[in-house]
């Protein structure tokens, strides 16, 4: 695989205005090739999305998703810039597909890394700097690996950067784009709440065997 410059990403972020992650991984799937990168980030409505972002998105739609056997339920708002796009089917499908991911992932608790406090990603970033693993590593070194943990930590909690469930090939946030692409409007997840049967209740727990014990009277 070519090496990627810095150099080379600023490039093509200038040539297509789309994300640096995005122009990074367009180049490391064509091996470098600055055309073929540029027609990559084309076919996945990547560069189309990008110039769309900054646009005011206040319509959309709430939904819901409940899982068989009623024990998962998941209500989520998707906006979009007009009240023409939020009553597409195309619009309508991508909103379930997103209610049906946060069902599918426990661990997701925020839209994107931005949502995230400062407090907890302080939180993370004292827990792994005191590993064990880390201990005679010099200090350079340890803050990288850090980084890379705490960035890892981060995507695991953030819908934007799950892998999509249907193609585990593209994240959500890359399947919102090649919506964004494919509608004309900027889509973005504004907030979603995830219910589980029986969260946050206190159960008593019983011995089954003492219970019957005491139900038929043994000692």
């Amino acid at each position: 695989m070519a090496d990627i410059s810095a150099k080379v990403v600023k490039e093509l972020r200038e040539k297509t205005g789309a994300g640096m992650m995005d122009c990074k991984k367009a180049l490391k799937e064509n091996d470098g090739d600055m055309n073929k990168a540029v027609e990559w980030l084309r076919q996945k409505g990547i560069t189309s999305a990008e110039k769309k972002a900054g646009r005011l998105a206040a319509e959309g739609l709430v939904d819901s998703y409940i899982h068989t056997g009623g024990r998962i339920g998941v209500l989520v708002e998707v906006n979009c810039e007009t009240d023409f796009v939020a009553r597409r089917e195309e619009f309508h499908a991508l909103v379930r597909n997103i209610a049906m991911q946060v069902a599918a992932c426990p661990n997701v608790e925020y839209v994107s890394i931005e949502d995230i406090p400062e407090h907890l990603v302080e939180s993370e970033k004292a827990i792994e700097m005191g590993r064990d693993d880390l201990g005679n590593k010099p200090d350079n070194i340890k803050e990288k690996i850090v980084q890379g943990r705490i960035d890892k930590r981060l995507k695991e909690l953030t819908l934007l950067d799950q892998p999509y469930i249907r193609d585990q090939n593209i994240t959500v946030a890359e399947l919102i784009k090649q919506v964004i692409a494919q509608l004309g409007e900027n889509i973005r997840v504004r907030r979603f709440t995830r219910f589980v049967l029986g969260e946050g209740i206190e159960k008593e727990e019983t011995n089954f065997a003492d219970e019957v014990a005491a139900q038929t009277g043994a000692k």
